[in-house]
């Protein structure tokens, strides 16, 4: 009934002007003159989620009055057909319970129909535990920046310890006499990464699954007619089970434990290592700025918080890679059915998940320049990264400066970086193609191939070529830019479009 907006006002061709959403619906309600009271919009939100409460007597009172239009008649059928379908479905958990299945149904992202009712019975079974499910929740669930805001809020509470360890701001002496800059505030892959580029892919994916599944998804199947044949959203993310847990146990088990035994703790109790002195190995350079004992614990706080926080964005990844899955599946079966080819919600759903894929590729190749960056800084002999930076820049535009070269140390950091750009790459091309097909967007899917090529481009040749910083600089413009504007329409292309008259 939501799906098919029963009781919503009609066009000239008598057909509803679209499905009832939780704001709609408790709108309606609270605009009913003889409920003074009104109606929380959190309340109707749960009508249409996985609860164990269903409606209650009053509620299926008004809720009888908006689907049947305020008339007397039809407000009392359908009073008395929500009751009767309310005290089926007390029955049906009822009986469950005493049965004791332990099956827990998948829940619905609308409202299915009864047989030989006539009449759609809410079905709200206890969800199965699972961690696709609990990953799906800590994006969807509440507000869209309660994920990033956690992880923002992550990052300057390690800011603090290292301030209060004296490790913020902090410079060694290398053995050519440079004095460089190692403190935990200079570094940009636990600085800016965590504070500004991870926090904004959070969001934008959160942002996706929300838009899509409370708003998108139920326009699109209110013109099948009937959100069976395809399927739930928990369900698409339920299929993926195993891809998260693999990426939790790379996550955890490579980038969190293995990386930190063998980066960090090893060298801080051997005394040594092939890898370039920074803040988590200050201790074997300055041992009276900061003990061994309190660098392993810091660090150890800090690698959990990494890997957890990386696990978080492949799991965003694959969260978009479902959401492009699950509108492929209904875009087919809006294809199925003969006068849907058509769809203008289909456009309108595929362009806005093109969009937020490519605002994701663009943060998450941004958190790998991050990562790139502090490596590279780090093998340098530079006293710190924005010197470091500037010299690189001056090198091709004086040519009296001589570009910067490179130590011999190790680059961790480097691999896990490629990686990072190997997996938002994949993600983007991936939703770009089974998606591009369904959105006529012309040279703007052009223009955001070529931002995503550039950007990568761009990190390829960090460290690599005299003056890559000149083409960092250029990067980030066109990343801010396509951020605010993923399809690249300049301000005169707008203005043009919005005058011209062919």
């Amino acid at each position: 009934m939501a799906a098919a907006g029963v009781g919503r006002p009609v066009d000239k061709d008598g057909c509803p002007q679209g499905p009832w959403t939780p704001d709609l619906l408790a709108r309606a309600i609270s605009e009913i003159e003889a409920n003074r009271d009104g109606i929380e919009l959190r309340t109707v939100q749960l009508w249409f989620e996985n609860n164990n409460k269903g409606i209650s007597a009053s509620n299926i009172r008004w809720l009888a009055r908006v689907l049947g239009c305020n008339d007397p008649e039809a407000s009392s059928a359908w009073q008395a057909e929500l009751s009767a379908a309310q005290s089926r479905l007390t029955a049906k958990r009822r009986e469950r319970r005493r049965e004791g299945s332990a099956q827990a149904a998948e829940p619905e992202d609308g409202w299915r129909g009864q047989q030989g009712s006539g009449l759609p019975e809410v079905v709200q079974d206890s969800p199965r535990f699972g961690l696709a499910c609990a990953t799906e929740a800590l994006f969807s669930f509440g507000s869209i920046l309660n994920l990033a805001a956690a992880v923002f809020a992550g990052a300057v509470a390690l800011q603090f310890v290292s301030y209060f360890l004296s490790i913020h701001s902090i410079t060694y002496l290398r053995h050519d006499g440079v004095s460089k800059q190692v403190g935990f505030l200079w570094a940009p892959n636990w600085t800016v990464l965590f504070v500004v580029f991870l926090p904004l892919f959070f969001s934008v994916v959160a942002d996706q699954i929300v838009r899509w599944k409370n708003v998108s998804r139920v326009r699109l199947l209110s013109a099948i007619g009937d959100g069976e044949q395809t399927g739930t959203w928990m369900s698409r993310v339920e299929a993926s089970s195993y891809t998260y847990w693999v990426a939790l146990l790379i996550c955890v088990g490579f980038a969190g434990v293995f990386q930190w035994v063998s980066i960090r703790l090893l060298p801080l109790l051997n005394g040594g290592g092939a890898y370039a002195v920074d803040w988590g190995t200050l201790a074997l350079v300055q041992p009276e700025q900061i003990g061994v004992l309190q660098q392993i614990a810091f660090t150890a706080i800090a690698y959990i918080y990494m890997c957890l926080c990386f696990y978080l964005f492949i799991a965003g990844l694959i969260l978009l890679s479902s959401l492009v899955d699950d509108f492929v599946h209904i875009r087919t079966a809006l294809a199925d059915h003969q006068g849907h080819e058509h769809v203008p919600e289909i456009e309108t759903s595929g362009s806005a998940i093109l969009r937020g894929i490519f605002r994701c590729t663009i943060a998450g190749l941004l958190v790998a320049i991050c990562m790139k960056l502090t490596s590279f800084y780090l093998v340098s002999p530079s006293p710190n990264i924005w010197e470091w930076l500037i010299t690189d820049a001056r090198s091709v535009l004086a040519l009296s400066v001589m570009p910067v070269e490179a130590d011999s140390f190790s680059k961790p950091n480097q691999y896990t970086s490629m990686l990072v750009v190997f997996l938002v790459s994949a993600v983007y091309l991936y939703g770009t193609i089974r998606i591009g097909a369904s959105v006529s967007a012309g040279h703007s899917l052009v223009r955001s191939h070529l931002a995503v090529v550039f950007l990568a481009l761009v990190y390829m040749l960090i460290g690599f070529i005299p003056g890559f910083s000149l083409l960092l600089s250029a990067g980030l413009i066109v990343a801010c830019y396509g951020l605010f504007d993923p399809d690249f329409r300049f301000w005169w292309e707008r203005h043009r479009s919005q005058y011209y008259v062919p």
